[in-house]
């Protein structure tokens, strides 16, 4: 992503949708008045409500209140597998009460990063990360709401933790960015695969064939704004208003009419994050 790259123009609008997956404060929004804002921006192009999600504490706590400043912005907090480390029992017990929100639909963004140990200055080991992974785990199963998943070349541990603990009723792969194969044994075990940007992707050929085969109750779409801007704007700063264009090129990956996986993604959204109608 680019702050030099201008904004990309709103799409022509798509409904119903959800953005199973966005950080509205890394998208620049703060306050009551920039969330309402950025979702007002949103809702002009039909995308209803939003998942904001948090990777730290401070995230965490922020993505709370703004989901209690507008009805169309829910929640999800957990620890990022990156920031594992700072998992320690005072960052337990917060999180513990944070999830327990009405607002908050998930815990997440939580799993395994292999990718940034050793390149990143700060980040958690792939022990801990495992440690924090299962805590995350077995929090969702208490409190009963979906496990939302980070996952970054770490398939095979990724799969083989989530056996070894018990996984909740409901796991969501989010931004799934894993073959064919991957998308198979996930769907083969009941979890969620939400798709972003990356799936318009053109170089993303592993990506976009994992795309074609995921069945339709176990699809979702999103953003992860600000990063991931869909083709043709890659690089440029995302938004949850630009969640037609990845839904479009979803759509003709699977060959799907884009109204009709508008109405499926969001009947999974309202189903796995439990929303009513709107």
């Amino acid at each position: 992503m680019s702050a030099q790259r201008p904004a990309p123009p709103p799409p022509e609008p798509l409904a119903p949708l959800v953005d199973a997956h966005t950080h509205l404060d890394a998208c620049g929004a703060t306050d009551a008045a920039s969330v309402t804002a950025m979702v007002d921006r949103a809702a002009d192009v039909g995308v209803g409500r939003v998942v904001t999600v948090a990777d730290d504490l401070a995230a965490a706590r922020w993505a709370v209140r703004a989901a209690n400043w507008d009805d169309r912005v829910y929640a999800a907090v957990a620890l990022h597998p990156t920031r594992a480390g700072a998992l320690d029992d005072a960052a337990r017990t917060e999180l513990a009460k944070l999830v327990a929100d009405p607002r908050v639909v998930a815990v997440g963004e939580t799993g395994l990063d292999y990718y940034w140990p050793g390149k990143l200055d700060g980040c958690a080991d792939i022990e801990t990360q495992i440690e924090g992974f299962r805590w995350h785990i077995d929090l969702a199963k208490r409190v009963g709401k979906p496990l939302m998943i980070h996952n970054r070349e770490a398939d095979h541990d990724l799969l083989a933790v989530l056996l070894d603990e018990g996984a909740p009723e409901t796991v969501i792969f989010h931004c799934f960015s894993s073959d064919a194969n991957m998308a198979l044994s996930c769907v083969a075990e009941g979890y969620v695969l939400s798709f972003s940007g990356t799936a318009s992707f053109k170089n993303a050929r592993e990506l976009r064939e994992a795309v074609k085969v995921v069945p339709d109750e176990q699809l979702l779409v999103e953003t992860d704004a600000p990063y991931l801007t869909p083709h043709p704007y890659r690089g440029a700063p995302n938004e949850p208003y630009c969640l037609p264009y990845t839904v479009r090129a979803v759509a003709e990956l699977r060959g799907q009419d884009p109204r009709e996986l508008a109405e499926i993604s969001t009947a999974n959204a309202r189903r796995v994050y439990r929303f009513g109608r709107w």
